[in-house]
C-alpha cells in the first residue's frame, strides 16, 4: 500500500509518525517547530487529531465525566476541560500541514466525529488515522473509509472479534489501503505490557499491513516491534519534556526520533532473507577460518604427525576434519614449513 508517494511494507523501512497529539501546548508557534524538529529528526508524517471538546464530551463534572484512576496522569481532571486544553484548533490545520509539505512530511489527523471526517476532506489529507478508543465506532469507522483514503487503526484494548468488526466495516465500506497497530492504552505503557508477539499473529489474522503505536518510553519496543514485521510506528513527539503538556511525559524528544529512525531502519535492514553460508561480504573472511598446514620441512617419504601437521590460521588448506585422517600418512614430495596442506602433498595411493 502507498501514503502518497510513500509504499508501506515489508519491503520499506518502517513508517515513521511524530504523534503532535497536544504538545503544541496551545501555541501555533510551537506547533510549528514541532513540525520542523520531526522532520529534521527522521519522521515521514506528522499527526494531528481533529475535535473539540464539544464533539468529545459532554461538559459535566458528574461520575464518569472526570477521570478518577489515581494512576492516571490526568487523575482529577474534567474530560471536557482536558480536550479542551489538548485539542489542535482547526484553524491551524492548514498552516501544520504547508510548513510539512514544506519538509517533503506527510500530515494527516484522527477525526473524532463526523464534522472532523468533512473538515479533514476538505483539506484532502492523504490518510486517516483510528484511534484505539473509537476502533469501536463502527460509523465513524465507515465514514472514514468510505474516503477511499488510507486507514492506519491503532487497536488497543480491542479483542479479536473487535478487530474484526473494524476490519470488516472499513473494508465493507471501501477501504483497501489499511495498517492495523498493535497498541497497549496505557499512558506511559510498560514494556512487559505491550505483547507484541500480537504483531505476526494479527498480519497473517486480517491480512493487511501492521505496525505499532507505542506509548513505552525509548525505542526499544519499536525496534523489537519492525523485527516481527511493524512496517508503521508511531511514537508521541514533543520538543521538551520539560516543557509540559498533555502528554509530554510519554513523548519523544527530537534527538530520540532520529535514534528510532536509525534503529529501526538497522532493524529492518537486518532482517534480510533466510540465509546460510558466506554472504558476498563475508567471502574475504573466509581466508581466517582455521585449515590445515605443515608446521616443519618435511622431506618425502616422513609420516605426518600433530607436531608437523597443525590446524592453524588462515584458512587455505584443507578443513580441519581431515586432521585424523590425515595423521600417520606419509608424505609425498619434499614440503617446506607454511605450505598449506593439499591431498596432492601425500605420497602415491594414499590421497582420499
Amino acid at each position: 500500500m502507498k501514503i502518497l508517494d510513500r509504499t508501506i511494507g515489508l519491503c520499506q523501512r518502517p513508517y515513521l509518525i511524530a504523534e503532535m497529539s497536544g504538545n503544541h501546548n496551545q501555541s501555533l508557534e510551537r506547533a510549528l517547530a514541532i513540525v520542523d524538529a520531526a522532520a529534521a529528526h527522521g519522521a515521514d508524517a506528522i499527526k494531528l487529531q481533529t475535535y473539540t471538546a464539544d464533539t468529545m464530551t459532554l461538559n459535566l463534572c458528574m461520575p464518569g465525566f472526570t477521570i478518577d484512576d489515581p494512576k492516571s496522569l490526568w487523575a482529577g481532571r474534567q474530560l471536557y476541560e482536558l480536550y479542551a486544553e489538548a485539542h489542535t484548533p482547526w484553524e491551524w490545520h492548514v498552516p501544520i500541514m504547508e510548513r510539512a509539505a514544506s519538509h517533503g512530511v506527510h500530515c494527516f489527523s484522527t477525526p473524532f466525529d463526523f464534522s472532523s471526517v468533512d473538515f479533514l476532506e476538505s483539506l484532502n489529507v492523504p490518510a486517516y488515522k483510528i484511534a484505539s478508543f473509537e476502533n469501536t465506532d463502527l460509523p465513524l469507522i465507515r465514514r472514514v473509509a468510505a474516503t477511499g483514503k488510507p486507514i492506519i487503526m491503532s487497536t488497543g484494548m480491542a479483542t479479536a472479534g473487535e478487530i474484526d468488526e473494524a476490519v470488516r466495516a472499513a473494508r465493507d465500506a471501501g477501504c483497501r489501503d489499511l495498517v492495523l497497530l498493535k497498541c497497549t492504552s496505557t499512558y506511559p505503557a510498560s514494556a512487559d505490557n505491550t505483547n507484541i508477539s500480537t504483531i505476526p499473529h494479527m498480519r497473517t489474522l486480517f491480512g493487511c499491513e501492521v505496525g505499532l503505536s507505542d506509548h513505552t518510553l525509548g525505542c526499544g519496543v519499536a525496534v523489537a516491534a519492525t523485527a516481527l514485521g511493524a512496517t508503521v510506528i508511531e511514537k508521541h513527539f514533543t520538543l521538551h519534556r520539560a516543557d509540559g503538556g498533555v502528554d509530554s511525559s510519554f513523548s519523544m524528544e527530537p534527538q530520540e526520533l532520529r535514534q528510532l529512525r536509525e534503529e529501526t531502519e538497522r532493524a529492518w535492514q537486518a532482517l534480510g532473507q533466510v540465509s546460510y553460508g558466506p554472504t558476498a561480504a563475508e567471502m574475504r573472511s573466509l581466508a581466517f577460518r582455521r585449515s590445515l598446514y605443515i608446521a616443519k620441512d618435511l622431506q618425502a617419504g616422513e609420516v605426518l604427525t600433530s607436531e608437523n601437521l597443525r590446524c592453524v590460521r588462515p584458512g587455505f588448506g584443507l578443513a580441519p576434519k581431515h586432521l585424523g585422517s590425515l595423521l600417520g600418512l606419509s608424505i609425498g614430495q619434499d614440503v617446506k614449513a607454511g605450505t598449506p596442506m593439499a591431498w596432492s602433498l601425500l605420497g602415491e595411493g594414499q590421497d582420499s
